[in-house]
């Protein structure tokens, strides 16, 4: 978690500049273009000129068939956490579409509004935008997702996010998983993914930290890692496949908690075909979770309000769930 915690640190210090790749945008994007059709799309923590989020959306406008794009970033007045520091006034963008026959967006063709303040998503001018909106898709600061995700749900938007993943373990976010509001995307927990970095900051990572843990090398250009993952609300396909079970239960092999009348399932390929209670499953689970094949109980407490534990010795993070 070594990279998370690298990235976490960056954007505390308002190095928030970690540049979503176009093709980790597309390849996740891809599952929900029916959802995108006659909607309103916001992206509210992206300086257009840089963020693959607004070229995506801006470039497939007329494929996607969308309503409206709406583009806002922060503007700090010390530093720019998502544009190039060289911008007085935060802004908001407005695209319609084009009558462009390549339906590639002209300059022209954008609305660019100044905000009165800093394009913060906090703030009441963003809010008010936000109200207009139909789903929320960006990659907000990690710093601020607690914060990010409980606007998003006071507001009762959809949403596709990046967020560090961490984030499954925030005890202001777990609710909304077991609850359903919130659950992972199509891309698989397990993979990585790079991020696109100034060039001053891609420089003192190369010089202060290992390859491979704060960052990448691909094709010669540095990349910043980090384990995040997609949030959404949105319904998709991989949600709905059912987990094929195939192990049979044994007290020898599945052992129970000390403190939770649950048993230890330490790999999710491993969960019992037979077992009908509790059990205790690794966060990875939630990349194979159908709500209608499994029920989300609690995260990582027994009844004593103590970590789980097997004779003495506490696993690590654990999800008790039931088969429905």
């Amino acid at each position: 978690m070594a990279a998370n915690r690298n990235l976490h640190k960056a954007k505390s210090n308002k190095k928030d500049e970690f540049y979503t790749q176009l093709v980790d945008i597309e390849n996740e994007l891809r599952h929900y273009t029916d959802h995108f059709r006659g909607k309103v799309i916001y992206c509210n923590c992206d300086d257009p000129r840089v963020s693959n989020f607004f070229h995506y959306f801006a470039y497939n406008f007329r494929v996607l068939g969308l309503k409206k794009l709406i583009t806002t970033c922060y503007q700090n007045q010390q530093m720019n956490m998502f544009s190039q520091h060289d911008a007085e006034k935060a802004i908001w963008l407005e695209y319609t579409g084009t009558e462009n026959a390549t339906a590639i967006p002209l300059l022209e063709d954008i609305g660019i509004h100044y905000l009165q303040g800093d394009g913060d998503f906090r703030s009441v001018e963003c809010i008010e935008l936000l109200k207009q909106a139909d789903i929320v898709v960006t990659n907000p600061p990690f710093s601020l997702f607690r914060e990010y995700v409980a606007q998003l749900i006071e507001y009762d938007k959809k949403f596709l996010i990046i967020g560090n993943k961490n984030a499954i373990t925030y005890k202001e976010i777990f609710p909304w998983i077991k609850e359903n509001k919130l659950w992972v995307g199509v891309t698989p927990m397990s993979r990585d993914l790079l991020f696109d970095l100034p060039a001053d900051y891609a420089q003192e990572l190369q010089e202060t930290k290992k390859e491979g843990s704060a960052y990448k090398i691909v094709d010669g250009v540095v990349k910043g890692r980090s384990q995040s993952m997609w949030f959404t609300n949105l319904e998709h396909r991989k949600r709905q496949e059912e987990l094929i079970l195939f192990r049979s239960y044994s007290p020898k092999e599945y052992p129970t908690y000390d403190n939770y009348d649950a048993i230890e399932v330490s790999k999710v390929a491993d969960i019992p075909a037979d077992w009908d209670g509790a059990m205790g499953v690794p966060i990875t689970f939630l990349d194979k979770y159908n709500p209608d094949q499994f029920e989300i109980i609690q995260f990582r407490k027994g009844d004593d309000g103590k970590d789980l534990a097997v004779n003495g010795k506490t696993p690590y993070f654990r999800i008790i769930i039931e088969r429905k």
